[in-house]
């Protein structure tokens, strides 16, 4: 009896070491990146760019209290246009009289509304821009237009967003429509995981963009 159990002992060992050999071709658990400390938020970032637009991924750490938005679109704060028409979401406050400037596209004037509509509900949770870490955007197609305007819509972004120089930490400037870059509406660093999708409709008429985002409380 004795016998069998030191021989089953040895069967034992000589399957980890084989195992133990071949796991070493390979990484394992030892060797992947440690999980984000509690209450943190660590971005993945694309390697070897300055002034990346998104994150690839991002990292939550155990315990870190967050904060959802419902999906926000534009509010219909130009009054000179008619009703549901998308002339009417763009934000007078930012464009007087609603008037565009040379190359501002309609969907970043309405990307703008949004952006500052998030901002005002952000500080409302007690956080700002620099908090969101995930956002989630919906674009539809300007009439007329046979795709939504991806290029419009990121240059509304940059206005609030991923405008810093990660290796200097300065501002970036960002063009609104046409015209030469400029300082950022908000100068912000915040680079969330972002994914903008084309619909066929959004749910209120005259709405180009509708965007929700996910943000951290900071640490105490």
């Amino acid at each position: 009896m004795r016998k069998s159990r030191v021989l089953t002992g040895v069967a034992a060992l000589a399957v980890v070491v084989s195992f133990g050999a071949g796991a070493s071709t390979a990484a394992g658990w030892w060797d992947r990146p440690k999980p984000p400390r509690p209450g943190t938020v660590v971005p993945a970032l694309p390697a070897g760019q300055a002034n990346p637009l998104i994150a690839t991924g991002v990292g939550i750490g155990a315990n870190t209290p967050i904060y959802k938005t419902s999906g926000i679109g534009p509010s219909a704060l130009n009054t000179g246009a008619p009703a549901g028409t998308e002339a009417a979401y763009v934000d007078t406050a930012i464009f007087p009289g609603g008037v565009l400037p040379a190359g501002v596209t309609i969907t970043e004037a309405q990307g703008i509304n949004v952006l500052r509509r998030i901002g005002e509900n952000l500080q409302a949770a007690g956080l700002s821009y620099a908090d969101v870490y995930t956002m989630r955007v919906f674009l539809q197609n300007p009439a007329g237009a046979a795709a939504a305007d991806f290029a419009g819509w990121n240059r509304a972004y940059r206005q609030y967003f991923a405008n810093t120089d990660l290796t200097t930490g300065a501002y970036v400037p960002v063009p609104l429509g046409t015209a030469a870059p400029a300082k950022p509406f908000v100068v912000n660093k915040a680079r969330p995981s972002r994914f903008a999708l084309e619909i066929e409709n959004l749910p209120v008429a005259g709405w180009l963009v509708e965007v929700e985002v996910d943000a951290a409380y900071p640490k105490p």
